[in-house]
């Protein structure tokens, strides 16, 4: 009974833990807008910020999978739904942001259509709506066997997500070339694990 308890509130104190640094690169942010510490263009700055916040955090979440099977502690997978939406809710605020501070709300049929990086961004975050959408046990159960199909939207979405920071980036590419090697080192480890068809969305297995 002790143990049970004890496993209770290290699972509390765990996920109170993940919440607190997922929220980390908000606090940051706004540390830095009311320090005015956002140079010359805030808006791109914001911007950028939070859809690099909502990337990273969608590779944290393709991570977990390989940290259990590695650790063989399946603790990891209580924080896959947290981190999910995180993901998820940083992408939300970064084409907010977008639309808000760089783009302008009238001019987005004009922009969606002559930027290529517009359509791959949009491409990633739609994959993710249905993501968020289906996250709680409710839906999971209304869902059933296609939960998990309809759950490897992320790939794609992070490949997207990853094509439209690429597309971005001017003369220095390194730090997407980092972000290449660990998605495709997730995606790699995933499809030799699990084979090449766990990779692909709506495709039961």
């Amino acid at each position: 009974m002790a143990s049970a308890v004890t496993n209770k509130w290290r699972g509390i104190a765990g996920k109170c833990l993940v919440f607190g640094l997922a929220l980390l690169p908000l606090g940051f942010l706004v540390a830095d807008i009311i320090n005015a510490n956002l140079g010359p263009d805030p808006g791109q700055v914001i911007t950028e910020a939070l859809g690099i916040a909502a990337f990273q955090l969608l590779l944290v979440t393709l991570a977990i999978t390989p940290l259990k099977k590695v650790t063989g502690w399946s603790g990891w997978l209580r924080y896959r739904r947290m981190l999910g939406l995180f993901a998820f809710f940083y992408a939300a605020l970064h084409l907010l942001a977008f639309l808000q501070l760089i783009l302008g709300w009238m001019d987005l049929w004009a922009t969606f259509t002559k930027r290529p990086y517009i359509i791959a961004g949009a491409a990633a975050f739609l994959a993710m709506v249905p993501l968020a959408i289906t996250s709680t046990r409710r839906m999971m159960k209304r869902t059933g066997r296609w939960w998990k199909p309809l759950h490897r939207l992320i790939y794609p979405a992070a490949i997207l997500a990853w094509v439209h920071f690429l597309w971005q980036a001017r003369s220095d590419i390194t730090e997407m070339v980092v972000y290449a090697v660990i998605l495709a080192g997730l995606l790699v480890v995933r499809a030799r694990w699990f084979g090449v068809s766990s990779l692909v969305p709506l495709k039961r297995t």
